[in-house]
C-alpha cells in the first residue's frame, strides 16, 4: 500500500531533480540537507524503488526514477490546482488586474472587452502590456500577470490552462515601392527570392525561443522588438514580413503595402493562427479576471 506516501516526499523529489542535487534541493526548500535526504530515503522505502542512483559525485535519476518524475509533476499541479480553486470559492473583487496581451491580437477587442468589464467592476486597476512571442506566458509562469493572451502553438507550460479565442489572419507584404511589389504580373515569387530580400521579423524578449526561429526565411533580417516597428519598416520599404491583417487592412486597401505573390507563405500570402486566453492553474481567477474572459471569449468568436 502507497497510503504513507506524502505530499512533502513528493515536492522534495521534484526539488531534488529541478535544483541538480540534495544540497541544491535543501536550499531551494529552506531546509537542511539530512532533511532531505531522510524524505527521499522514505519515498523510496514507500515506493519499492531507487529514484537515485547514488554512487557518483552527483546523485542521477534512476530510469524508474525518471518515469515516476511524470507522475510526481502531475501530482503537484493537481493539489495546487485544488487549492486554488479552494481559495477563489471565498475570494473577493480584485483592487488591480494585470493583463498581458500578445502583440499580433487585436488591441480593438482587448479594449471592448476591458470596457464591459470596468462597466460592471469601475474600480478595478487594470496593468496592460504588449508581448511578442514567448512574453506573455513568461508574463504567467514568472507570475506578472493574471491573465494573457497568447498567439499561436510554439509556447506552452503545464502550469498554464489555456482556451482558445479565435484565429488570427497574419499577411506576407511589402511596401508599395519595395522591388518584390514590382514583379510582373502571374510571376510567382519563391522562396529562393524571398531569401534575396530583407525580412523584418519580431525579436522574443524571453529565452523561450532561445534557438529557435519562427518563420524566418531569409538569410539577411533586421529584428525588431514590437509589432508597430515592423509595420513602419515594412511599410517604409526596407524589407518584407507577415503582419496581422487588422493592423494593414487599409494599407492594403490604399495601396501603400501590397501581398506578396508567393505560394510559399500560404495561400493568398496568408496563414492563420491560433490564439489563447491563459492564466495559471494555481492561481484562482477572481470576478474580475471572469468577467474579463467572459467578454474576450464572447467578442473574439464575433465574425
Amino acid at each position: 500500500m502507497l497510503d504513507a506516501l506524502t505530499l512533502d516526499q513528493i515536492r522534495t523529489f521534484v526539488a531534488v531533480v529541478e535544483s541538480g542535487g540534495f544540497r541544491a534541493g535543501a536550499a531551494r526548500l529552506s531546509r537542511v540537507q539530512s532533511a532531505v535526504s531522510h524524505a527521499i530515503a522514505s519515498l523510496e522505502a514507500e515506493l519499492g524503488v531507487a529514484l537515485f542512483d547514488r554512487k557518483g559525485h552527483r546523485p542521477v535519476l534512476t530510469p524508474e526514477g525518471r518515469a515516476l518524475l511524470a507522475n510526481a509533476r502531475d501530482i503537484l499541479l493537481r493539489v495546487d490546482a485544488m487549492r486554488a480553486r479552494a481559495r477563489g470559492l471565498g475570494e473577493g473583487v480584485e483592487l488591480e488586474l494585470t493583463v498581458v496581451v500578445d502583440t499580433l491580437f487585436p488591441m480593438a477587442v482587448v479594449a471592448a472587452a476591458l470596457a464591459e468589464m470596468r462597466e460592471v467592476f469601475p474600480s478595478v486597476a487594470v496593468h496592460l502590456s504588449v508581448e511578442p512571442l514567448g512574453g506573455p506566458l513568461a508574463a504567467l509562469i514568472d507570475k506578472r500577470s493574471t491573465l494573457a493572451i497568447l498567439a499561436g502553438e510554439d509556447f506552452r507550460d503545464p502550469r498554464v490552462a489555456l482556451e482558445a479565442l479565435g484565429s488570427v489572419a497574419l499577411v506576407a507584404v511589402v511596401g508599395a515601392g519595395h522591388p518584390l511589389a514590382s514583379r510582373r504580373s502571374g510571376e510567382k515569387i519563391g522562396v529562393a527570392d524571398l531569401a534575396d530580400h530583407l525580412q523584418i521579423v519580431l525579436s522574443d524578449p524571453t529565452r523561450l525561443s532561445q534557438g529557435r526561429d519562427f518563420g524566418v526565411l531569409s538569410t539577411r533580417t533586421c529584428r525588431v522588438n514590437t509589432q508597430d516597428a515592423k509595420h513602419a519598416l515594412i511599410l517604409a520599404g526596407l524589407g518584407w514580413g507577415r503582419l496581422p491583417a487588422w493592423q494593414i487592412e487599409r494599407d492594403v486597401k490604399e495601396g501603400r503595402l501590397v501581398r506578396l505573390d508567393t505560394e510559399a507563405l500560404g495561400r493568398n500570402a496568408q496563414v492563420l493562427q491560433e490564439t489563447y486566453l491563459g492564466h495559471r492553474i494555481d492561481a484562482p481567477l477572481g470576478p474580475v479576471a471572469r468577467s474579463l474572459r467572459a467578454a474576450l471569449a464572447r467578442l473574439s468568436s464575433l465574425p
